[in-house]
C-alpha cells in the first residue's frame, strides 16, 4: 500500500492503472476505522482493480468546533488496517491540500439536504457534497462506496452525481452492527458503558418501528414510544423519509455524543 498526501501524488499514482483500463474504486472516509469501514473497503476490493481510500476529517461538514476537535483520529492504526485489507492507495491530505488559502467554491445540494440531518446540522451536507465532489475529481473513480447507516448522505451524493453528470457509480453497503445491535460508528468510542446501554434504545426503536410497519401499524409511533421510555437519551428526530425507499430514520444524543441510524420500511 502507498500512503500519499498530495493531489498530484494521487493523480500520478493512478495515471498508469487508468491508462491500462483498470477499474478504480474509491472509499471516502474520515478515519477511525471500524468493521463498517472495512466492509466498504472489502466491497470495493471485490469489484475494483485499484482501491483508493481517502482519510480526511473534513472540517466543512462539522457545525461545531468542539465536535470537530472530539472526532476520533488514529492515522497509524487506520493505515495498518487499510494495508491489511489490500488497499492500494491511502490518500491522507492536510486540510490546506484540499482547501488552500482563498478556497471559495461550494457544492450546494438541494432540498433533501435541508431536512433531518440537514436541519440539525446546518451546512453539513454542503461540506459533504463539496469534499466528495473534490475527491471524485481528484481520483476519478469508476465507483465509490458509502455506508447505508448514513442513508440521507448516500441519497444526497447520488443526487449530486446525477445532477452534475459525474461519471461514476455510487454503491451503498449495508449497515454493520455490533452484537448488541448498535450500528458501528466512530463516535461509539466516545460513549461510556452507561451511555452505551442507553444508546441501545436507538436500534430497538427502529426494530419496533419495522415490526409495526410489517403488521400494518404505525411505525413512527412504535419507534417514538421506545425512545420516550429511555431516560438516558435526548431525541433529535424520528421520521419516515423517502431516501430511495421509505426509510425510518432517527437521531439521538446520548450524553455529549450524537448518533444516527435508520431502517428501510420494506
Amino acid at each position: 500500500m502507498r500512503l500519499v498526501r498530495t493531489i498530484d501524488e494521487v493523480r500520478e499514482a493512478l495515471r498508469e492503472p487508468r491508462a491500462r483500463g483498470e477499474r478504480i474504486g474509491l472509499v471516502p472516509t474520515m478515519g477511525a476505522f471500524h468493521e463498517g469501514h472495512l466492509a466498504l473497503i472489502r466491497a470495493a476490493r471485490e469489484q475494483s482493480n485499484v482501491v483508493v481510500v481517502s482519510l480526511f476529517v473534513n472540517p466543512l461538514q462539522f457545525h461545531a468546533a468542539d465536535d470537530l476537535a472530539r472526532y476520533p483520529r488514529n492515522e497509524a492504526s487506520d493505515a495498518r488496517a487499510a494495508e491489511a485489507e489490500g488497499v492500494d492507495l491511502l490518500f491522507a491530505p492536510a486540510v490546506d491540500e484540499l482547501y488552500p488559502p482563498g478556497f471559495d467554491t461550494w457544492v450546494e445540494p438541494g432540498e433533501l439536504a435541508t431536512v433531518l440531518e440537514g436541519a440539525a446540522r446546518p451546512g453539513h451536507f454542503r461540506g459533504v457534497a463539496t469534499v466528495c465532489t473534490k475527491l471524485f475529481s481528484i481520483v476519478r473513480p469508476d465507483a465509490a462506496w458509502f455506508g447505508q447507516k448514513d442513508a440521507q448522505q448516500v441519497a444526497i451524493i447520488r443526487r449530486v452525481v446525477a445532477d452534475l453528470n459525474l461519471p461514476l457509480e455510487i454503491r451503498g453497503v449495508a449497515t454493520v452492527r455490533d452484537a448488541d445491535g448498535l450500528a458501528l460508528s466512530s463516535r461509539n468510542a466516545l460513549l461510556s458503558a452507561e451511555e452505551r446501554h442507553s444508546a441501545l434504545a436507538l436500534p430497538r426503536a427502529l426494530d419496533a418501528g419495522l415490526m409495526a410497519h410489517h403488521s400494518g401499524h404505525d411505525a413512527l409511533g412504535a419507534a417514538r414510544a421506545v425512545l420516550a421510555a429511555e431516560h438516558g437519551i435526548d431525541v433529535d428526530y424520528v421520521e419516515v423519509a423517502n431516501l430511495g425507499a421509505p426509510t425510518l430514520v432517527a437521531a439521538v444524543r446520548v450524553g455529549t455524543t450524537r448518533l444516527i441510524d435508520n431502517v428501510v420500511l420494506a
